[in-house]
């Protein structure tokens, strides 16, 4: 049996160890052509393969049956062959030589010379791990990651090959550019390289070179191709519209996200805080997925463009409606109210919490890209960030919409010591920490810092706080990731992932945050403090802080051996 280890990640996905990549493919791909019940996403990396699911217990009889399944053997040549013209110029390729022992036309003639096969995505949508026929280009990455590798860069990293689709950080080994489009929305499947798909590199001839779009992520060529960041908004005011007068810090539209494309490298975004965004909705007469505007710590300024019914939730605001005609009001936040054609309704500066949602009956309307109207800030994917002079498409209402009553605020009320409290699941990889690192986790407060957004809220020391300290040696080879998990880098300071995150990644996770409390984590605003109760995954009941999460794995395993991690 092919599997040697499964683990928890979560309270809703499991992580899975195989003995090798030929076994991860034939799990990926068992999994992708008969998905288990529950099933929403399937990430495979070099040794693991990830499973979300879309309850505790669909993960739950997954862990006790994964490791029966006939896997077979991964499928032979079933994905396309796909060329990658490639300038050798690589400011790592006279380092690889001497790393490989040998000649830098040699090192050319090894990467072009063998058929290489993406194996799995990575961390930007239309990274692919490419994995070759032999290990003659074996070399460990750069001791000091660059922190900007361009846009269509050519590297190579270990056993295996990539090419950058955007600018990035990496500390991969620099051999090369293509010009090649890797991600691109204009096209019907917008990875270039999809796993299972066989590349050829050839040396490229000089050409045309493509300009690469940053903020989108692909590559692009002016006369051909269109921005693929999707606008969200259009410059001349619609019926229906909201003109942005002042959109704060950051405003961006988010609906519930993009899930089960993290084989692409695609995370699923959408609203940071879901019960906020799904309140909004209720309140306006929306279905909960509609599109809402998500603003960071208050200060929006829109204007009606004709009547229009509206709420805000999340993070706590004075909410103030005024025009030329009448005198100001003042309507209560978490509930409905109207918003005329003409009047001005200005937030207030955050009082608590971070993030506020704005909810228009109709929904935000506007493009969807990849089944999605949210902006993914990690990837660059879907509507840019609302500026002002922008108008918003409202959709159209259709059918019977009842308007809900006011509602209580989803925003969690702290406690007397101020500290937010988030239960959390220990695993997948606690095993680098040790009882000592859950109990240094649980144990004391933790300072939000200033850096979070988005992709995660990144973790300091509170007073008299002290750094987790791993107990293990090595590297960790990057693997699939969950909304919650809490990654822990060299520093010692845990990573909390939030909606953009990243698919994978190469640092150990000590702990997931269960979904109940992700809205709350969202809603940590810089600089306050947050502690960590180690829960048991079923009853979420506080549990002592020990690493039991294999013990749990056990029950649930129905006698399949465990092995070392």
């Amino acid at each position: 049996m092919s599997v040697t280890a499964t683990h928890f990640a979560g309270t809703r996905a499991i992580l899975v160890e195989l003995s090798d990549l030929q076994a991860v493919l034939a799990l990926a791909a068992r999994l992708d052509e008969a998905p288990l019940p529950g099933q929403l996403d399937v990430l495979a990396a070099a040794g693991t393969v990830l499973v979300k699911f879309d309850s505790r217990s669909a993960a739950k009889t997954a862990a006790a049956t994964i490791g029966s399944l006939s896997l077979g053997s991964a499928p032979a040549n079933t994905g396309k062959l796909v060329e990658i013209p490639v300038h050798y110029d690589g400011a790592d390729l006279a380092d690889v030589a001497h790393l490989t022992g040998l000649s830098t036309e040699a090192v050319i003639a090894a990467h072009t010379g063998q058929l290489w096969q993406a194996a799995f995505g990575g961390f930007a949508p239309g990274f692919a791990y490419l994995s070759g026929e032999n290990r003659s280009l074996s070399v460990p990455r750069r001791a000091t990651p660059r922190t900007n590798v361009p846009a269509g860069a050519v590297a190579l990293a270990g056993d295996y090959s990539a090419i950058y689709p955007r600018k990035s950080p990496g500390g991969w080994q620099l051999i090369g550019h293509s010009d090649a489009l890797l991600w691109s929305l204009t096209r019907e499947s917008p990875a270039l390289i999809r796993p299972m798909d066989r590349v050829r590199f050839v040396p490229a001839r000089p050409s045309l070179s493509l300009r690469h779009d940053s903020a989108a992520g692909t590559a692009v060529d002016d006369s051909l191709v269109p921005a693929v960041a999707a606008p969200a908004v259009t410059d001349a005011a619609p019926a229906g519209g909201l003109a942005i007068v002042s959109p704060g810090l950051q405003s961006l539209i988010q609906d519930l996200g993009r899930p089960g494309l993290g084989g692409l490298g695609v995370s699923a975004a959408g609203a940071v805080d879901p019960s906020a965004a799904r309140a909004a909705n209720r309140l306006v007469g929306n279905q909960r997925g509609d599109a809402v505007v998500e603003n960071l710590m208050g200060s929006l300024i829109l204007r009606a463009a004709t009547d229009q019914v509206l709420a805000v939730t999340g993070a706590r605001v004075e909410l103030t409606v005024s025009s030329d005609e009448h005198p100001a009001r003042h309507p209560a936040q978490n509930a409905p109210f109207a918003l005329l054609a003409g009047e001005t309704l200005e937030l207030s500066p955050a009082l608590t919490g971070l993030r506020c949602y704005v909810g228009v009956r109709g929904g935000v309307a506007g493009p969807l890209v990849l089944g999605s109207r949210s902006s993914d800030v990690l990837s660059g994917i879907g509507p840019l960030p609302l500026a002002a002079g922008d108008t918003i498409v409202v959709g159209t209402v259709s059918g019977m919409h009842v308007v809900g009553a006011p509602e209580p605020s989803t925003l969690p009320e702290l406690p007397g010591d101020g500290v937010t409290s988030l239960r959390f699941t220990a695993g997948p990889r606690e095993d680098w920490f040790g009882p000592a690192g859950l109990a240094s986790l649980s144990a004391q407060s933790w300072r939000v810092s200033t850096e979070s957004n988005r992709i995660g809220v990144r973790l300091g020391l509170d007073d008299g706080g002290t750094a987790l300290t791993r107990i293990r040696e090595g590297e960790l080879a990057s693997e699939g990731v969950v909304w919650g998990a809490l990654q822990v880098p060299p520093s010692g300071l845990p990573v909390l992932f939030l909606a953009d995150h990243p698919v994978t990644g190469g640092y150990p996770v000590i702990g997931v945050v269960v979904p109940e409390d992700l809205p709350a984590a969202a809603q940590l605003t810089p600089g306050s403090r947050v502690r960590f109760i180690m829960v048991d995954p079923d009853t979420l009941a506080p549990q002592p802080t020990r690493p039991s999460n294999l013990a749990r794995l056990g029950d649930c395993l129905a006698g399949h051996q465990q092995g070392s991690h």
